[in-house]
């Protein structure tokens, strides 16, 4: 019989503090049957992609202890970073590995959302596969306003959390609110470029991601214009630690747009801003077979620029 695991990915809005991090991602340990697999801080963004897998019901019980121990370590109030965040757990979601369909995770995903709103008193919006409705699917729209716009949107019955208080207490103020999913596997990757501008880094995400960018009309109305790469989502934004700009890609489904087509899109849209592609980051981990197909693509770039009269040319004595 196939094993039934799940994988859980927490983001959470500490990046600098290294006791503070290692004590929340502790106590995934704690639970038996869990392996902890990474755990990646961002200094600029003062965030910290926490990974994890096993069974469903120790991942769940195990993702409400690192809940709980964010709650009690990390303090929302003057929270600064690159990143949008708007909880100390900002992010939590459930990813089905094997022998578990997607609808089982939108459940396991839910009783967590419902346990962490009654036992933790925190503001929880269920988003992907186990949105409460459709405008709750995307984690954008969830997030809307981040930490600083939380006063309002609780107040907003069309945002009333699907589990937790609906107003900005003392306890809120200090936790924030949280979002819990399900979702596919989702690589969050990062490409770095010869600029400083978040202006620049941003135009060239906007080229790139599916959502594209709104267009002025005219007539004074906005058009959506979409971008080049279906199931990406990206942002720019300045990296102090590296003096550079940064795209912030995240790549949905791997399957329509692999890794190695965004670097390579961003690599072009670069260019015809005028601006270089330097290096990219993985935040976090990345399946095995993401590699090799990169690999073969390279390899097969290099092969056929190998192959060209103009190659075989410059290489001549």
């Amino acid at each position: 019989m196939q094993r039934r695991l799940i994988e859980c990915v927490p983001n959470i809005s500490e990046g600098r503090d290294r006791a503070k991090i290692d004590a929340i991602a502790a106590v995934v340990e704690t639970v038996e049957g869990v392996r902890l697999l990474d755990v990646d801080p961002g200094k600029a963004t003062n965030r910290t992609v926490i990974t994890f897998v096993g069974e469903p019901e120790p991942v769940c019980e195990a993702a409400f202890r690192l809940i709980r121990k964010a709650q009690e370590l990390i303090d929302m109030h003057g929270h600064k970073g690159e990143h949008p965040r708007f909880g100390a757990t900002d992010v939590c979601p459930l990813v089905p590995i094997s022998g578990v369909s997607m609808e089982e995770c939108a459940a396991y995903a839910r009783k967590l959302g419902q346990r962490v709103g009654k036992e933790l008193a925190i503001p929880v919006y269920l988003y992907e596969a186990a949105a409460s409705e459709e405008k709750r699917r995307n984690l954008a729209n969830n997030r809307s306003g981040e930490y600083e716009g939380l006063p309002k949107k609780l107040r907003d019955a069309a945002w009333k959390p699907d589990f937790g208080p609906a107003e900005f207490n003392d306890s809120v103020a200090r936790s924030g609110a949280l979002a819990i999913g399900a979702r596919n596997f989702l690589v969050a990757y990062n490409v770095n470029l010869n600029t400083t501008s978040t202006r620049r880094a941003n135009a060239i995400a906007f080229d790139i991601r599916e959502a594209g960018r709104k267009v002025k009309q005219s007539d004074g109305s906005e058009l959506q214009v979409p971008g080049k790469l279906k199931s990406v989502k990206g942002i720019g934004w300045y990296i102090e630690e590296y003096g550079i700009a940064q795209l912030s890609l995240n790549l949905t489904d791997i399957t329509i747009t692999p890794v190695h087509i965004a670097f390579d899109e961003a690599c072009t849209s670069a260019s015809e801003r005028g601006i270089r592609v330097t290096g990219s980051e993985l935040v976090g981990l990345i399946p095995k077979q993401a590699l090799l197909d990169a690999a073969d693509f390279y390899q097969h770039v290099k092969s056929a620029a190998s192959a060209s009269p103009s190659a075989r040319r410059s290489r001549s004595p």
